[in-house]
């Protein structure tokens, strides 16, 4: 049976972020996800956890400017030393937190350098953040994007982020397969996450092609679920989808489809 965190980035917009976390405690949750915690009040966030008995199930590394349009900087080898920053800044909020996974966004690609040297720093960065993220006992996942939404993105298939685990050889480094953007990207998906179950550290889900909630797209997510019960992954699957109305109205697929949310 999946576990779902609810992802307060794009859930529950109808309230401040810091009121969320109660929001997803009311709504049947246990645990929650969100892209960045850099810019809210920390002891907030560590207070309401332990208040609403909310598990921190991920977040992301620094990944730059958001608004200025940046989606990672791991890729960019002006910025490493602003990258190796932010993985400590993360990791001493993880711990703070609680929390046991970090995400990278690696970022867009740029044509102003060679791909083969973006390459080889997206690769030596993530063996650094691997590595320190490891000493403090948390998973690293890296998170290929589809490039419909954020076009130019450097990791965008399955395939490229598995060659990227590889080569940063790191023991706690994996997938994190988000199934829209796969779905918008490559399809397969069920085939996909059988040959890569050792691969896959995190799941999130959102259907496609519009981002809404299951049961409003494409993807058959009773069949998806469930094979991930299949494959024997044991993590929390991320809701990482924009309501198609009102938040709490958008929940009802998870018991229609067999599945608690907690």
């Amino acid at each position: 049976m999946p576990k779902f965190a609810a992802n307060l980035t794009m859930l529950f917009n109808e309230v401040p972020f810091p009121q969320r976390f109660e929001a997803a405690a009311r709504a049947g949750f246990s645990a929650v996800e969100y892209m960045f915690p850099y810019q809210e009040d920390i002891d907030r966030i560590a207070s309401a956890l332990r208040e609403f008995k909310l598990t921190q199930a991920l977040f992301n590394l620094p990944a730059g400017d958001w608004a200025a349009g940046d989606r990672g900087i791991a890729v960019d080898p002006a910025r490493r030393e602003e990258f190796r920053a932010g993985v400590q800044q993360a990791v001493d909020l993880a711990r703070r937190f609680g929390c046991r996974k970090l995400n990278c966004l690696v970022g867009k690609r740029s044509d102003a350098i060679p791909p083969e040297e973006q390459w080889a720093c997206v690769v030596d960065n993530v063996r650094f953040a691997a590595a320190a993220l490891d000493r403090a006992g948390i998973m690293l996942l890296v998170e290929p994007v589809n490039t419909h939404d954020i076009p130019g993105f450097f990791l965008s298939s399955s395939a490229r982020a598995v060659q990227l685990l590889e080569g940063a050889a790191a023991a706690n480094a994996r997938l994190q397969y988000d199934v829209y953007h796969m779905q918008r990207v490559e399809g397969n998906l069920v085939h996909t996450m059988r040959k890569l179950q050792q691969r896959i550290g995190h799941v999130q889900v959102a259907d496609a092609p519009d981002r809404h909630e299951p049961g409003t797209g494409e993807i058959n997510f009773p069949f998806v679920l469930r094979e991930l019960d299949g494959i024997g992954y044991e993590g929390y699957v991320g809701l990482e989808y924009r309501p198609s109305g009102r938040t709490e109205d958008s929940f009802g697929w998870i018991e229609a489809m067999g599945f608690r949310r907690r």
